[in-house]
């Protein structure tokens, strides 16, 4: 490992919600390290379950912060026991779980400051708690007031790196619903809203591809870093995927997973109440958001036993057999509560907009796929969202490996559809980031040596006419649906 190891390199990291992880990717993007350390496995001590505490009220959950510090002493003992050779580490940056909080009290910065090589992280950092910023303060505002800078996990994770605070980065700092995403700038109203003198606890937020300091002396004497290692802002795990799948202008992410998930380059987005807009981690200018879908793979894995005899081979034969538009049957197929849009139950249409009961197998099985697409559309495009004819969509997810399904993906979206893996595409982004920060040259370029992602699908021909047709009815229907509107049946 030493001898492999002893090559330029930045390293990514991510403080998920059940683990540690980290890569190490050469000058040639190459991932050639990684570890990663489980909470409930390797930290028992804890006492977590998912990583998480989840409290007496059913509602609250915590993670406890020293298991985090924990984790990457652990990890970076391992490094360190395998001849990992930390003086070749250009820079690093990382990702955390979205939406957390992490409180430090009074006089952290000090320990922050004065840290001893002698010790272990979390045997010097043993103070610090966490909540959500508003709770703290109506609940214990005593803690809030002896509170000197609230962190999200992500820019935790870098002030460990950094040996200070580290200020928060514009994209996870999006996600904090107090970030004017236009100005990068905390709005008042919104800082108001919380608690008191909230500013100044959270500092002023930095673009996501800054440099926000060189790594702290306490790395560089207990691992051997070079005194230059750049420390990158940290962002959020779904930013830090984004920068991991490559995605650009136009591109489109899909993960296929128990439930779906879009991830969406933006150059300007339109207000609305669905999804999450972030700030872009990679290109300044730009957004990125995120749609979620509840009623995913176990949605497809329901209509595949009813419709398909429990069988995938059937499933992608009915896709293939059938035409696209389903001869304009149209269906939506929640079995539980959606997110986007707030609907449960299963509707079936017929070409006319009659409500019918059933259909044929076959239709059932296109009905289902194509209506998860369109969904995906309609919701993409109402975040601001549009097909370019440079449009690439990167397909990930068990799903994925199913080619109809994705053929069916290419046609509503009128784009080619690529597979990647992207199973640690958080910690490879951050990877990336930190090779990117610093430079003057676009994202794009520095990740072009990275391996390519496969084409799988491309759009049928005469695909684009059909779905232009049916994407507005299906919208209509939809609205429809969610008024509560009575149908007469057939």
């Amino acid at each position: 490992m030493a001898e492999r190891a002893a090559r330029p390199c930045c390293l990514g990291w991510d403080f998920s919600t059940q683990q540690v992880k980290v890569v190490a990717v050469d000058a040639e993007l190459n991932v050639f390290y990684e570890d990663s350390v489980n909470f409930d496995r390797d930290l028992l001590e804890f006492g977590t379950q998912g990583g998480v505490h989840v409290h007496e009220d059913g509602l609250t959950v915590t993670s406890p912060v020293l298991m985090w510090v924990q984790a990457l002493d652990i990890i970076l003992e391992r490094m360190k026991a395998s001849g990992f050779d930390f003086s070749q580490v250009l820079a690093l940056s990382g990702a955390g779980q979205q939406h957390g909080s992490v409180y430090w009290k009074a006089g952290a910065s000090r320990v922050l400051t004065s840290l001893s090589p002698d010790l272990l992280l979390h045997k010097q950092l043993q103070r610090f708690t966490g909540n959500q910023i508003a709770k703290i303060y109506q609940q214990n505002p005593e803690a809030y007031s002896q509170t000197e800078r609230i962190s999200l996990v992500s820019s935790f994770a870098a002030s460990l790196f950094l040996g200070s605070y580290a200020p928060i980065d514009y994209s996870d700092g999006s996600g904090m619903n107090l970030l004017q995403i236009q100005d990068k700038v905390w709005s008042q109203v919104c800082l108001g809203a919380c608690a008191p003198h909230l500013e100044e606890k959270l500092g002023t937020p930095v673009p996501s591809c800054s440099v926000v300091g060189a790594i702290s002396s306490y790395y560089i004497q207990c691992y051997g870093f070079p005194p230059g290692c750049k420390v990158v802002a940290f962002t959020g795990d779904n930013p830090a995927s984004l920068a991991g799948m490559r995605l650009e202008e136009g591109d489109i992410a899909v993960s296929l997973g128990t439930s779906d998930t879009l991830f969406l380059w933006l150059q300007e987005p339109v207000p609305t109440l669905e999804g999450h807009v972030f700030c872009n981690p990679v290109d300044v200018q730009h957004y990125m958001a995120l749609l979620c879908f509840k009623n995913g793979s176990l949605m497809r894995e329901k209509i595949r036993d009813e419709s398909a005899s429990c069988s995938w081979s059937d499933f992608s034969e009915a896709l293939r057999s059938t035409e696209m538009g389903n001869g304009g049957n149209l269906g939506f197929y929640f079995d539980v509560m959606e997110i986007t849009p707030e609907i449960i139950g299963r509707h079936r249409f017929s070409a006319e907009n009659r409500q019918v009961s059933a259909f044929p197998r076959a239709v059932e099985i296109r009905a289902l796929i194509e209506g998860q697409f369109m969904a995906k559309r309609i919701h993409a495009e109402g975040l601001g969202y549009r097909v370019m004819p440079k449009t690439k969509i990167l397909a990930t997810g068990g799903a994925s490996r199913n080619r109809e399904i994705l053929q069916v993906l290419a046609d509503v979206f009128g784009a080619p559809v690529y597979v990647t893996d992207t199973a640690n595409s958080a910690c490879v982004g951050s990877a990336y980031r930190a090779f990117h920060a610093g430079t003057d040259v676009p994202f794009s370029e520095v990740v072009k040596l990275a391996p390519n992602p496969r084409l799988a699908a491309t759009p049928t021909p005469g695909a684009a006419q059909v779905y232009e047709a049916l994407l507005p009815q299906y919208a209509e229907l939809e609205q429809r649906i969610l008024s509560q509107t009575r149908w007469p049946p057939e």
